[in-house]
């Protein structure tokens, strides 16, 4: 049996995720899911790719707010309505080959935000109606859209995938890894170690609604994953893990040779249901 084992949002892009018993399904992934970016003055992405102690800052839901905390800073707040944000400047905000409408969250943020990273800096709210277009070469002939991900909607980790690298790793005498080091929207148990490499469609009965989600394109690893998210930094010890074990069997043809782990998604149904961890999956694998 395939079970949804662990969900997880990133209200902001490169931030500290949250991990949720229950997690909204739209279009453009799951509510709340990099809807919010650090940006530099002139409004280019933030990553931890250049700034890994963006891994530091945690994101939690309460009421009304997104709480934003870093070690040494004060508690920080910004609405998860975007409509409370009516009489924000508006910006443009480019993420990777893209750039989309959205709003400044405000002075008090961008202090907050340059302080902590030590470099002029903004926190960009996706603008309510921007659409930002996912590459049509893998998903055609469907067409969906996402916000500050890099480049899909949702992103499907096999829990087995995970076990067999940090058994890997063990080997090594490596210390194993959180799921979160790859930044996974879906965790699913019960499959096969890379089974979701094949699969093609994963069907989900959730809130009464039938779900089904179009697994496209094997996801390409950048650096963030060698990045701890307790300390902001690389392992001293380790480094280049888990990319170093990865480089010995995880290396795709089909993507120029780049490194390769879990599966970007798109939604075909089921806007607006729940998912909810401990659900039922039924895995279809591509022939």
């Amino acid at each position: 049996m395939h079970v949804l084992s662990e969900l997880y949002v990133y209200p902001i892009k490169s931030c500290a995720g949250i991990a949720l018993q229950r997690a909204i399904l739209l279009e453009t992934g799951l509510k709340f899911d990099r809807n919010w970016m650090v940006t530099d003055a002139s409004g280019g992405m933030l990553t931890q790719r250049t700034h890994p102690r963006m891994a530091l800052i945690r994101t939690a839901f309460d009421g009304g707010d997104l709480v934003i905390d870093a070690p040494g800073m004060p508690t920080l707040r910004t609405p998860l309505d975007a409509a409370a944000l009516s009489n924000a400047e508006p910006m443009r905000a480019t993420v990777w080959r893209d750039t989309v409408d959205a709003l400044d969250t405000g002075a008090q943020t961008a202090q907050w935000f340059s302080e902590l990273l030590g470099m002029p800096a903004r926190l960009a709210r996706f603008a309510p109606q921007a659409r930002r277009n996912v590459d049509q070469k893998w998903t055609a002939p469907l067409t969906t859209h996402t916000r500050f991900a890099d480049g899909f909607p949702l992103l499907v980790l096999g829990q087995a995938s995970l076990d067999d690298l940090n058994a890997r790793l063990a080997q090594k005498g490596a210390p194993a890894i959180a799921a979160n080091r790859f930044r996974p929207n879906l965790v699913v148990g019960g499959l096969d170690a890379y089974e979701e490499d094949f699969v093609e469609d994963m069907l989900i009965r959730a809130d009464g609604r039938d779900v089904q989600l179009r697994l496209v394109k094997l996801c390409t690893r950048c650096p963030v994953p060698t990045i701890d998210p307790l300390t902001g930094a690389p392992n001293p010890e380790w480094p280049h893990e888990p990319l170093d074990t990865m480089s010995t069997y995880r290396a795709s043809a089909q993507h120029d040779g780049k490194l390769t782990f879990g599966k970007n998604a798109m939604v075909i149904e089921g806007e607006g249901a729940m998912l909810e961890a401990g659900q039922a999956v039924d895995a279809q694998i591509a022939f």
